[in-house]
């Protein structure tokens, strides 16, 4: 009997020898800690688009106290979101939305719906890059690229060169991803503070005539009068508390309620790993796009122009010199890596008889391709929100079929289990989701920003009401056993897999360890010359001449920094392989 057992498994094994491994669950020896996922969100979440973001609350003419606490509460709440709907899910299933929603929806709707995921991601990965591109165009002095066309050779050949470092990062995968973002997060949330620490002079010397602010009360007075006044470009009151809380909610509605982070949570060990999303949010998104603002708002009272004249390389290099080629190309490098690894899920989920590392290089080469045309990243805020409203009804399937129909007596995988190609109810909601969204958006009834809210909620329930006439009231128990089978030859496949795989030894050198303090003594001393910059500065002279002291020590410790903190990965790498 347990040889027939034996053979029986054996035989099962073997269809899943022949299947990518994205296809399947993520086996319990792949998992990873808190701290990749708080590296991976702090990395994505601190991007070159945050000079765009930071510019967009001041041409939407936002206040200073409306900025610090409605971002501060719309982050928090994406935090929440990505804790209690999307975290639950991916480490239920331990599979990307790509392959679930194939379990959910069938195949012809999954191809329909990763074809938009491909077209979303690498155009969001192409703005990345473009702006990446903007800092380098700047170090050679190539001029502003202002069309919706690129209009000098040299800046396309800058693109090909960044984009290519880009796709050769994400072919590697989840953890070529995980570790390139885990080394830049810790040295871009320096920067991004330092930048503010070092521009708030100039704004204390044009609003208020001298270099150092006395209080909270002279802040909030800089803000007013020079960042976020409340008046738009265009002359008018602008944006309130409540827009600026659905703005933060919003900005990644794409990924929490759409669901399209189980590409990254389903490696979580616990549902509770959700939460360091918050180094993203609060750190990133929070104090990124309020140090964005003060950066730019400094940068333009030195050039004499308007921040929404200014593209991310000029105030980057006004705030942090050669660092700030850096910060543009490395956040922009760290934000693209990321949504081009989920391009390349989407792709390899429509084209499952190719790699991943394929699919990842096709749809590389075309994102390079969209990133020489600047329109891409100008746009990229209505790319965003459009996307979210596109997604979140398909998120809203899923978490319906996951969550909410075994609480209801429904079956879950029950158009898999009647062997339907595709979905009616699936197809059908997320149309009716999409028209229901974009419709309210046409009639004007409510913020752009909270849209996806009731669309969401409105999709979640005409699809309970079509699947329960489709079927999904059934049962379908020989279907069901087949599936627990199937899911328990899979557990016994990646423990033997498991068994074969070589422990992780962590490295403990003492050269390791040195190299891991000169990284971090290197971000130390950057905030240090920047502290510097803001209290040792007396006089205008003065404060210039501690501006350029940051920007000369600055980036020396910005290369000890990468070296020192990649020379500890490697060494780590060493002691594994051996």
């Amino acid at each position: 009997m347990t040889n027939l057992k034996a053979m029986s498994t054996n035989k099962d094994f073997q269809q899943f020898e022949n299947m990518h491994e994205e296809q399947l669950p993520v086996p319990k020896h792949k998992l990873h800690d808190w701290t990749h996922f708080a590296g991976l969100y702090a990395a994505e979440h601190v991007a070159a688009t945050e000079f765009v973001i930071g510019a967009t609350f001041v041409a939407l003419g936002a206040k200073t106290m409306d900025i610090i606490m409605g971002l501060l509460i719309g982050n928090i709440l994406a935090v929440l979101s990505w804790t209690l709907i999307t975290s639950p899910i991916a480490v239920d299933t331990r599979l990307s939305l790509y392959t679930y929603l194939n379990k959910i929806a069938g195949d012809s709707m999954s191809k329909l719906y990763n074809w938009a995921n491909v077209l979303i991601f690498t155009v969001i990965s192409a703005a990345m890059v473009t702006v990446s591109s903007t800092a380098v165009r700047f170090a050679f002095d190539i001029p502003a690229q202002l069309d919706w066309y690129p209009t000098n050779v040299w800046f396309v050949m800058i693109v090909l060169a960044v984009g290519a470092f880009v796709v050769f990062v994400a072919i590697y995968g989840f953890n070529a991803v995980s570790e390139f973002s885990g080394i830049c997060a810790p040295w871009l949330f320096t920067m991004f503070a330092s930048g503010a620490i070092v521009l708030l002079p100039a704004l204390s010397l044009d609003v208020l005539g001298k270099t150092l602010p006395g209080g909270w009360s002279d802040l909030v007075s800089i803000g007013n009068q020079s960042i976020w006044t409340g008046v738009n470009s265009e002359g008018q009151p602008g944006i309130g508390l409540v827009e600026v809380i659905g703005f933060g909610w919003a900005a990644n509605t794409i990924t929490h309620f759409g669901l399209i982070d189980m590409a990254l949570l389903r490696f979580a060990k616990k549902k509770s790993y959700g939460l360091a999303t918050s180094t993203g949010m609060l750190f990133g998104h929070y104090i990124a796009w309020i140090s964005a603002g003060i950066m730019g708002a400094g940068a333009a009272v030195i050039l004499g122009k308007t921040i929404v004249e200014l593209d991310p390389g000029d105030v980057a290099y006004y705030a942090l010199g050669w660092s700030g080629f850096v910060i543009v190309i490395v956040a922009g490098w760290t934000t693209a890596i990321t949504n081009l690894y989920r391009a390349g899920l989407a792709a390899q989920a429509i084209f499952s008889h190719f790699s991943l590392r394929k699919t990842t290089m096709a749809v590389g080469a075309a994102m390079v391709i969209i990133a020489c045309f600047p329109f891409v990243f100008s746009q990229i805020l209505p790319l965003l929100t459009y996307a979210g409203l596109i997604v979140v009804p398909v998120g809203a399937i899923v978490f319906a079929e996951h969550q909410l129909f075994p609480k209801i007596g429904y079956t879950r995988y029950w158009s898999k289990f009647q062997d339907y190609a595709h979905s009616s109810p699936a197809v059908i909601s997320w149309g009716l989701g999409l028209v229901f969204g974009f419709g309210l958006n046409v009639l004007d009834v409510m913020s752009f920003y909270y849209l996806f809210i009731p669309t969401w909620i409105f999709t979640i329930i005409v699809y309970t009401l079509l699947a329960g006439k489709y079927g999904a009231k059934k049962q379908y128990p020989e279907a069901e056993a087949r599936e627990r089978t199937y899911n328990e030859n899979v557990e016994l496949y990646q423990q033997e897999l498991a068994a074969s795989a070589p422990p992780a030894v962590k490295d403990t050198s003492a050269f390791s360890k040195v190299l891991s303090f000169l990284s971090y003594a290197a971000l130390v001393v950057t905030l240090l010359l920047a502290g510097n910059v803001l209290f040792g500065s007396q006089d205008e002279s003065t404060y210039f001449s501690n501006r350029e002291t940051f920007y000369f020590y600055g980036f020396i410790c910005t290369l000890l920094y990468f070296v020192a903190a990649y020379w500890v990965m490697k060494r780590g790498k060493i002691v594994n392989a051996k």
